[in-house]
């Protein structure tokens, strides 16, 4: 059944024509990938198809009834405080009745009719029923599950003003996936996602009973959840019905075909208008001209206006034009960590970490978010300083980096300033540079607060290349770039003749160019030599191999704060239990003395959940 209609649609901004004349259909069930350059309009469409917009021509349809969820690329919440407020949003009109259920009780405590009591009781069963077949008993589970999905059990108590862009994208994702929506609409769920998360979300959408529609330039992702794919070019949409590597062959083949019929039409219109001259020329030629040879050309050219003309397919659109050169090479020993350990007001971040690094090696580190990736980093950088060990740099090392944040205390700086201002060379110089990392024209002059992520990537990335380096250091290289400049990236990593070091979440990219992986678990740090998918699988081994040694009073103290922790927890499920019986005997008791009584013990256990579950 067809869930959304989108027919014959246009949008305008600015007087600029984003598209016009889309047409699409959504199925149930189905899950979509809208693909296509940054700037063709994929959120925009995304927009009109949640009805955060309206078309300025044609119209979408959406079945009765339908319930969607649309999460932006950064949420706002203005009426919650905690981020645990704004997940219990996902459960409004539950909330409602659980409000409506602790009015009742407090007036059946105190009711002393016995008729007005029946009544109330009777109400409260209702009530009660409706809450429970709902889910009503499962909120704060089902939040539990959700923020461990999705690594925000920190945050839950935290204000949700005072979280970052990609924390306040995490707790948005995390109502709607409480909410579990008829259709899911996502921009860009896994830009601000650790690679833990965005393998959680993967197989949590993969089992999602309703629609789902994600913009996302993350392939991998887009392989594991994705059945449909939604091509959006030029303005105009295609459909493939394939995951996205199904999608890239099915594409290249259709270009090819597309390039065949252009190229035999093209022949026979030349053969067409060389028998035309000819025509004509014998026509001339006879004396008298001869009119039925005119007449013949006249209807060969007929025939060439009346033809539906293939236009030109494009088979190599513009894209960045990316490649790093190396400067003199480094020592074969760049980059060395010994025993080095980092804390913040006693705080651990990392702890005995040792890593090496030689010449013309490519490793990438990884990690959950938090876990001191970007720590890691500065370290090297030498922007902090350990709180015990060596840092050790090799020699003649020239390093290049690109990090997450991006010129974001720039203010009316121009783009062609910002890049003269690392790379010395004449105006003319500096815009024929930038027009191959796709600034043309006139945009060389745009102030730089006003580009989007993905164009402030590419400004650094222009910067990088025409830099005297030979080690690159890469902090999420990949977050904001299209898919077709991630290829063209990875295109020039893979020539670079230095050393790379990168973090990234981008499991495409990491299987692709890397060898070697450092994966920080615990404050540790452990080294595989492999890509991506081996070092997983053997960090799970090493998850799962039981600590059989003696263990030091500090881990007894942990370990007896768990034991703690577990039976308070057993001692949670017993109160849940007796206060569910209780709420049974309150629907069948009609003493009021008994009423009374076991509304008092519910109240007393209620009060002590509460206080147990506030030292969890």
């Amino acid at each position: 059944m067809i869930v959304c209609s989108v027919n014959n649609i246009e949008k305008v901004y600015g007087g600029n024509v984003i598209f016009q004349n889309l047409s699409l259909e959504i199925k149930e069930k189905q899950r979509v990938a809208l693909v296509g350059r940054n700037g063709s309009g994929k959120t925009t469409l995304l927009r009109l198809i949640a009805g955060e917009e309206t078309p300025d021509a044609g119209q979408i349809h959406w079945k009765r009834g339908l319930v969607s969820g649309y999460l932006s690329q950064i949420p706002e919440y203005t009426n919650a405080n905690s981020v645990k407020d704004v997940l219990r949003t996902a459960f409004s009109s539950l909330m409602q009745i659980e409000e409506k259920l602790k009015q009742m009780e407090s007036e059946m405590a105190t009711e002393k009719n016995n008729e007005h009591l029946q009544t109330l009781i009777a109400e409260y069963g209702v009530l009660q029923d409706q809450f429970s077949v709902n889910g009503g008993f499962e909120i704060d589970s089902n939040i539990e599950k959700i923020a461990y999905g999705l690594n925000i059990q920190t945050l839950l108590e935290q204000p949700f003003s005072k979280l970052s862009g990609g924390e306040k994208t995490k707790v948005g994702l995390g109502v709607m996936l409480l909410q579990q929506p008829d259709m899911l609409l996502l921009d860009e769920p896994t830009n601000h996602l650790d690679l833990i998360a965005v393998e959680w979300l993967g197989q949590f959408l993969q089992t999602y009973q309703g629609t789902v529609v994600i913009i996302s330039h993350d392939r991998y992702f887009l392989d594991e959840v994705t059945n449909k794919v939604i091509d959006l070019e030029e303005g105009e949409l295609t459909t493939y019905h394939s995951n996205f590597s199904g999608f890239v062959k099915e594409k290249e083949e259709k270009l090819l075909r597309e390039f065949m019929a252009y190229e035999e039409q093209q022949k026979k219109i030349k053969k067409m208008k060389e028998t035309i001259k000819r025509l004509r020329d014998w026509a001339n030629r006879a004396n008298p001209p001869n009119a039925s040879l005119h007449r013949r050309a006249r209807n060969m050219e007929r025939a060439i206006e009346r033809m539906e003309i293939i236009n030109r397919p494009v088979m190599q659109p513009n894209k960045m034009k990316l490649s790093m050169e190396m400067s003199d090479r480094s020592g074969k020993d760049v980059i060395k960590l010994t025993d080095v350990s980092k804390c913040y007001n006693e705080r651990i971040v990392l702890k005995q970490v040792n890593l090496l690094l030689e010449y013309q090696e490519r490793a990438a580190i990884v990690g959950e978010n938090g876990t001191g990736k970007s720590t890691l980093i500065k370290l090297i950088l030498k922007q902090i300083d350990p709180s015990n060990g060596e840092v050790s740099i090799g020699s003649n090392v020239k390093f290049g980096y690109l990090s997450q944040q991006i010129f974001v205390e720039m203010g009316q700086e121009t783009v062609i300033e910002v890049f003269r201002e690392e790379v010395s060379v004449t105006e003319g110089e500096a815009r024929a540079i930038l027009a191959r990392f796709m600034f043309y024209g006139y945009d060389v002059f745009r102030h730089v607060s006003q580009l989007s992520g993905g164009e402030r990537m590419r400004l650094r990335l222009a910067q990088l290349m025409y830099q005297d380096i030979n080690v690159l250091l890469l902090d999420e290289p990949t977050n904001h770039l299209d898919i077709e400049s991630r290829e063209v990236l990875e295109e020039a990593l893979s020539s670079f003749q230095g050393t790379i070091l990168a973090v990234s979440h981008d499991r495409y990219f990491l299987n692709k160019l890397f060898d070697k992986i450092y994966w920080i678990e615990s404050k540790q740090l452990y080294a595989f030599e492999g890509d991506y998918n081996w070092a997983k699988k053997k960090m799970n081994e090493i998850k799962e191999i039981p600590v059989i040694e003696q263990q030091p009073p500090t881990s007894k103290r942990r370990n007896q704060k768990q034991n703690g922790k577990k039976s308070r927890k057993e001692e949670i499920d017993a109160l849940e239990q007796r206060i569910m019986e209780l709420e049974e005997e309150l629907l069948i008791t009609n003493d009021v003395a008994g009423l009374q009584e076991l509304y008092q013990e519910k109240e007393t256990l209620e009060n002590r959940w509460e206080a147990i579950c506030d030292q969890l």
